[in-house]
């Protein structure tokens, strides 16, 4: 995916873009001195992070703690825990163990709409660094690891720690496979020690035992960028932007591709106009365990936490995805459906079975399955949730029963055979699917008379799962997709065709029938 910095130019080539937009009309604090005069971007060397943002201070612990209390400083991964507990309860262990603590800067990012971390650590960082040494040295601890995915934002932090040469504290880079739940910390940890990335299935607390069993300080890339920033500025030079109760910035994600950072308590509907678009028919915030906001509420919230919790949401790792009027909300929220269910950790019983059979739910309403396809959704989400060995299954149901409720009127329509004739863009971006342009769509495939089996190349990949199960029906052409958008339908292939219509993975095919 190529991430591009709200306020700059992009530059060619397989590095990260960045976008053509004006310069955010807020002044940056983690950003500063990334976008060049010139409108492109600069990765800050140690040089040049140093004549930015000068020298990191050394804080004690009972410093940084009341530093942290005094800007009320949040984890940004996700979960929005109070960093001056997590700092407390490290400190709580390390008295009671009388040992060494580690720090674990969490940049995995396995959220499909989220680049802001990828933003920090492929320009700027350093900042990064700092915060983490910041925690480090006032904890006492020796050794620091950042856990990342891809392999360009791991060549970035490696060349950032050679360029900071000998240091007490040991930093260490380690690229782990990108998987969405891998992204949750106790999977983190254990992948960092040499383990398969997943959650443990247990309430495993890194402040008690995290990196090498040691008390451990884990939080995201943007929270130590964060802490980096406020001790250079202290609280009340911190304080002069934001909300008064969660003053600072925020880095935002917005439609999967621009990174920008804003003041917290702004409107969402300035972010989206800034990065040339609207609320549309919705925006999911807060990433594929969020929550979906109605045109409406998109157009007054501001982004902070309060405001969001009046509407049931949370920021989270500030992804923003407004759905364009050009999309089918129904299908979207499907495919989306349909990826979380393959992210499981494949360890419990709801990721294992539930989160397909939800998926398959989705997928029959949105081909029309009737009232008793809906039912089923819902059947389905109550049945996984609080019952998982990890958040996930959770996450997933809140994301399904966000998108009945904001788009009831658009599942209903498809359920009951209608649909809304609209293709799908992949406004809600995918590992491996990107965007469609909407002036580049195919239009929709015409109506078929009764009896055919019916491609909609607005969805179709190219799987060639349908030519297998339907044989002499679908024939494929040299480039692997079907030849025809509309293939008669023989009686005696009616039931694989039916099977193909549900196995289609790109969920591009229906059957027409006299009975429909």
């Amino acid at each position: 995916m190529r991430l591009r910095l709200a306020g700059a130019a992009g530059h060619d080539g397989g590095a990260p873009g960045i976008g053509t937009e004006a310069p955010p009309p807020w002044p940056p604090r983690l950003l500063a001195g990334v976008t060049t005069p010139h409108g492109g971007a600069a990765r800050l060397d140690r040089v040049a992070h140093l004549t930015v943002h000068g020298t990191a201070p050394v804080l004690s612990a009972a410093e940084l703690a009341a530093l942290a209390e005094d800007i009320a400083l949040r984890g940004r991964g996700g979960a929005g825990f109070p960093f001056a507990r997590k700092l407390a309860a490290v400190q709580d262990a390390l008295r009671r163990s009388d040992g060494h603590a580690a720090v674990v800067v969490n940049g995995t990012e396995g959220e499909p709409g989220c680049l802001k971390d990828t933003a920090l650590l492929l320009y700027a960082p350093h900042l990064v660094l700092d915060g983490a040494l910041l925690a480090a040295h006032a904890l006492g601890a020796r050794a620091v690891a950042i856990g990342v995915t891809r392999a360009d934002v791991a060549d970035s932090v490696g060349l950032a720690v050679a360029e900071r040469g000998p240091l007490s504290v040991r930093l260490r880079v380690s690229r782990l496979p990108e998987r969405f739940v891998s992204g949750a910390g106790p999977a983190l940890i254990d992948g960092l020690d040499g383990g398969h990335g997943l959650p443990p299935g247990r309430t495993v607390r890194a402040s008690e035992r995290g990196l090498g069993g040691l008390p451990t300080l884990l939080s995201n890339t943007e929270t130590f960028a964060q802490l980096a920033v406020a001790a250079r500025r202290g609280a009340l030079g911190h304080r002069t932007t934001g909300v008064p109760d969660e003053p600072g910035t925020l880095l935002l994600t917005v439609a999967g591709t621009r990174v920008l950072e804003a003041p917290t308590g702004v409107p969402l509907v300035r972010v989206l106009a800034h990065c040339g678009t609207g609320p549309g028919q919705g925006v999911l915030i807060g990433g594929y365990h969020g929550t979906f906001l109605s045109p409406a509420t998109a157009r007054t919230v501001t982004l902070d936490r309060a405001a969001l919790a009046a509407h049931g949401a949370v920021l989270g790792a500030g992804a923003l995805l407004p759905l364009p009027e050009g999309t089918c909300p129904a299908g979207e929220c499907a495919a989306v459906a349909r990826w979380l269910a393959g992210e499981s950790a494949g360890q419990c019983g709801p990721c294992v079975l539930g989160l397909p059979a939800l998926a398959d739910a989705l997928a029959a309403v949105v081909r029309g399955g009737g009232a008793r396809a809906l039912a089923a959704v819902r059947a389905r989400t109550r049945a996984v949730e609080r019952r998982g060995a990890c958040g996930h299954p959770d996450g997933t149901a809140r994301f399904v029963a966000s998108a009945l409720a904001a788009f009831p009127e658009e599942f209903a329509a498809h359920a009951h055979g209608g649909g809304c004739g609209r293709p799908v863009l992949g406004a809600l971006p995918l590992p491996g699917r990107a965007a469609v342009p909407p002036a580049t769509v195919s239009p929709a495939a015409p109506a078929a008379p009764a009896g055919q089996l019916v491609v909609d190349w607005t969805r179709c990949r190219g799987h060639g799962l349908c030519a297998d199960l339907v044989p002499g029906v679908v024939r494929l052409g040299p480039d692997g997709y079907p030849r025809q958008a509309a293939m008669a339908l023989p009686a005696r292939m009616r039931r694989r065709a039916r099977l193909a219509v549900r196995r289609c993975p790109a969920l591009a095919l229906r059957v027409l029938s006299g009975a429909e």
